[in-house]
């Protein structure tokens, strides 16, 4: 189950997780004839050193281990099992937070004449209704490969060659082969409210997770999408990358250009200084930036990250360059709750025309100083006016 310590937030699992325990009540059922409760669950990575020898597999050793509830375990002949795991994201807002995640596992005594290429040893990993497929370049598998991610992968692997060991199959002088397919109730659906439709991956979710665990609010993942996307807009050699702070922003964005691939615009939230340090380590020759006046505000303050939390709006500072520009009641503006609400006040002033140049021109800086290189700017009114263009 997820955990939670002290009053902090609930810690959940990820999808890989999920299925690395569904994969393992599945095959435990094969082993015992026993439909397990639960199971023990080794997390990633997977190092040399540390733990209790008896945990560990070919020398490597899991971080850690969380207990995981089996929803359902079931035989499907001799030699199958299929078992759920419902993927929990605790108090992380995840959509796929609730997802109902299967593991079926086949027993044979061969794959054939060789293992296929997603293979891992006696082990075949593949996904089923529910899963996404990878169909184009960038990511972290091949185009038509299933998207389950490498640590998964070596998760499952581990799990599994973990329980062989335990229910002592490991004195058959010829291993079984395994096949696990991973699948997902009403993945289709649930991938739609992700990003991978944009990273081009279809009919479903991604198995994900590099450290097992979600942590609430973490912005891990988030950072992580970016990186692919950016990983994908390369490997599409795409003329300019096209970064907004969220969907209002990327859909002015894209009316503004047209003719740009998908691919190419990248919602970016808060992390500014992340993902143009990023982008100017892969060269594309063109960077665009759009947002609204309220980051446009952290920006010019220099700030890199721009979350509430972490970065707060300077009302005073905002009413200095103000005044700077010429305009008159700047106490006003200091005074203002929102930079919206100042943004309203210096668009009725005629010298707050020059206050908004001037902070963009602030922010324009910003970002240019995290790209090593120019950016393009748009600020964007909240009904859909471009105020500029730098």
């Amino acid at each position: 189950m997820s955990r939670r310590k002290g009053n902090c937030l609930r810690e959940g699992f990820t999808t890989g997780t999920a299925a690395t325990a569904a994969a393992m009540a599945a095959y435990e059922l094969l082993c015992t004839g026993r439909p397990p409760a639960s199971v023990r669950t080794p997390l990633p990575p997977f190092s040399s050193g540390g733990g209790d020898a008896q945990d560990a597999v070919d020398g490597l050793h899991p971080r850690a281990w969380m207990d995981l509830a089996v929803q359902t375990c079931h035989t499907e002949g001799a030699d199958t099992a299929s078992a759920t795991v419902i993927k929990d994201g605790g108090d992380d807002p995840d959509v796929t937070s609730g997802a109902l995640i299967r593991a079926t596992v086949s027993r044979t005594t061969s794959h054939g004449e060789c293992p296929p290429p997603s293979s891992e040893g006696h082990l075949r990993i593949e996904g089923g209704p529910g899963v996404g497929r990878i169909t184009l370049p960038g990511l972290p598998l091949p185009v038509g490969a299933w998207a389950i991610n490498p640590v998964p992968r070596r998760q499952i692997a581990f799990a599994l060659e973990y329980l062989r060991k335990r229910f002592a199959e490991s004195a058959l002088s010829s291993p079984p082969f395994l096949t696990v397919c991973i699948s997902v109730e009403n993945g289709e659906a649930i991938a739609k409210r992700t990003f991978n439709p944009r990273l081009g991956i279809r009919g479903g979710i991604s198995i994900l997770g590099t450290q097992g665990t979600v942590r609430p609010f973490s912005n891990t993942a988030f950072k992580a999408t970016i990186s692919e996307q950016l990983d994908l807009a390369e490997a599409l050699s795409c003329k300019a990358v096209i970064f907004s702070t969220g969907r209002r922003s990327e859909q002015l964005l894209m009316a503004r250009y047209p003719t740009m691939p998908q691919h190419a615009f990248i919602q970016v939230a808060d992390f500014a200084g992340f993902s143009l340090e990023k982008a100017a380590r892969k060269h594309f020759p063109s960077l665009i930036w759009g947002c609204f006046f309220g980051k446009l505000v952290k920006l010019a303050q220099g700030e890199g990250y721009t979350h509430a939390r972490e970065s707060a709006l300077d009302m005073s500072a905002l009413a200095r360059i103000c005044k700077t520009s010429g305009v008159m009641d700047t106490n006003r503006i200091a005074a203002c709750v929102t930079a919206n609400q100042a943004l309203e006040l210096l668009l009725g002033d005629q010298a707050g025309h020059e206050a908004v140049l001037a902070i963009a021109l602030r922010a324009a800086r910003t970002l240019e100083h995290f790209a090593g290189n120019r950016v393009t700017l748009h600020l964007f009114h909240l009904d859909g006016r471009e105020l500029l263009k730098l």
